[in-house]
């Protein structure tokens, strides 16, 4: 018979139907130190449990005051959380993906007894169902940030959605169109009732919502400016002028002459209109329908999309004029935290690495200026410099390109050629100690080469002509001065 459990441990016992209890006394998630049960079919089943309840209790992991499902949990994090920091419309993408994808295959099971089996599972089948690797990222997404308040709510130890293997999400490759696409798809648009918010589109890139939810009061003619600060979405089955989603989002820009007339066109045919009264922010909307009530977004994209294959112009989405925006700023020359700042972008590497795209003219202008800057320059470097070398190059290692690996110099200064001659660079003084070292060499050679008197005299002139050349007009010369003092003291000089 075991023998009595000691303090802390808590007690094991079993019921008259044959299954096995174990409690003990453990701090909750609520602050409060509380008597938890546990169950087995055996004496050692129940015993493991309530040895793992203590441990994690030990370790300052609380035990939650209620068993939590999957779908309890989902339900409660939707409500007191997700609620209270997020905006409608993703509180309904969120219920959408509870709803739709992790309900139906994880509501049932506990909280504490997630595995990373089961999140695998449930991947997997998507995957095996077809499912595209964007909507798998987003139940992952979904499923992570539930279980990771939970895990700060200390209601499980781990979160397991952070572990699972999910497929990578390619995005498919955008081609915006070209300035002259832009122009074609404005020529075609210029009579349309909404011309002025395609021209938004394009040419400032907004978002859809921004276009459609700006308001007068958001705009300064005078000042030639205007503030992005709202934008126009569908919350329920109404539509909404709500704030902008993000802190950079919310940006001044300044009214090109562009934009300025098509404000000013806008503003004239308002005030031809007689509409019914609405609320103060749809009242105020820059852009309405026909009936002066809001514009329905997808009939922004619809009639977007008419014009385009009237047009006859490849086809794209309406947020893809974002990246025309940003593509068109870049060719222009304009830097990127300039476009950042125009497009609303909280990070410069969003701007550059998704929105701003390549394109092969540009490529083909940046290299054909390349090879303009390079062109001479090339033959310049490699060529063998004329008035170094004296063209036995392969006997002098000092003048040749290459080190010990025959690629490059080890001397640094050899890697670099000066454009103009090197006497260009050099002062007087270094010059006229330049000429007395060659004066003096020519002469030490000259004088120890002699053999007579009369080619003496042939020496002494070509040194005072030499000298004459180099340094000015010299005394002349005679056998008891330079060079002749450097001649051997032999019969043959004497």
């Amino acid at each position: 018979m075991a023998g009595k459990r000691a303090n802390g441990e808590g007690s094991v016992y079993r019921r008259t139907n044959g299954l096995w209890i174990g409690a003990a006394y453990v701090e909750t998630t609520d602050g409060q130190c509380k008597r938890v049960f546990v169950s087995g079919a055996t004496r050692q089943k129940a015993t493991d449990k309530l040895s793992a309840k203590i441990a994690l209790s030990k370790r300052g992991i609380r035990t939650a005051i209620k068993d939590w499902t999957i779908a309890t949990y989902l339900d409660y994090w939707l409500t007191n959380v997700v609620a209270v920091k997020n905006r409608v419309r993703t509180q309904e993408l969120y219920e959408q993906t509870i709803r739709l994808h992790l309900n139906p295959a994880l509501g049932r099971i506990r909280l504490t007894k997630l595995s990373v089996q089961d999140v695998q599972r449930v991947v997997n089948a998507q995957v095996e169902a077809g499912t595209g690797a964007r909507t798998i990222q987003n139940t992952r997404g979904v499923l992570r940030a539930a279980l990771s308040r939970a895990e700060r709510e200390e209601l499980v130890a781990r979160n397991v959605a952070k572990l699972v293997d999910i497929p990578v999400y390619h995005r498919k490759p955008i081609t915006p169109w070209t300035a002259d696409q832009v122009t074609q798809f404005l020529a075609t648009a210029r009579d349309h009732r909404w011309f002025g918010a395609y021209v938004f589109l394009v040419t400032y890139g907004l978002r859809r919502g921004e276009v459609l939810g700006l308001r007068w009061r958001d705009i300064d003619l005078e000042a030639s400016r205007l503030t992005v600060a709202a934008q126009l979405q569908r919350v329920g089955n109404e539509l909404q002028t709500v704030d902008v989603k993000t802190e950079a989002g919310h940006r001044v820009l300044p009214i090109i002459p562009l934009i300025r007339a098509v404000l000013l066109e806008q503003q004239a045919l308002q005030n031809e209109q007689h509409w019914p009264e609405l609320s103060d922010d749809l009242n105020d909307l820059v852009f309405r329908s026909s009936t002066g009530t809001p514009i329905e977004p997808k009939n922004l994209v619809r009639d977007f999309h008419q014009l385009r294959e009237d047009a006859g112009l490849p086809r794209i989405t309406v947020h893809h004029t974002r990246h025309i925006a940003a593509t068109l700023l870049k060719n222009l020359g304009v830097p990127a935290r300039d476009a950042q700042l125009i497009l609303g972008h909280a990070q410069v590497t969003t701007t550059q690495q998704i929105y701003q795209h390549a394109d092969i003219d540009g490529q083909t202008r940046a290299l054909e200026r390349m090879g303009q800057l390079l062109t001479g320059g090339v033959a310049a470097t490699v060529a063998v410099i004329d008035h170094l070398s004296t063209g036995r190059s392969a006997g002098i290692g000092a003048l040749t390109s290459g080190g010990p690996g025959g690629a490059r110099t080890l001397d640094t200064l050899l890697k670099r050629h000066f454009s103009a001659p090197v006497e260009s660079f050099l002062t007087p003084v270094i010059c006229h100690v330049r000429a007395r070292a060659r004066t003096y060499i020519l002469g030490w050679v000259a004088a120890n080469g002699c053999c007579n008197r009369g080619e003496r005299a042939h020496l002494a002139e070509a040194l005072e002509i030499h000298h004459e050349a180099t340094l000015g007009p010299a005394p002349s010369l005679h056998l008891t001065c330079y060079p002749y003092t450097l001649l051997p003291t032999t019969s043959t000089t004497r």
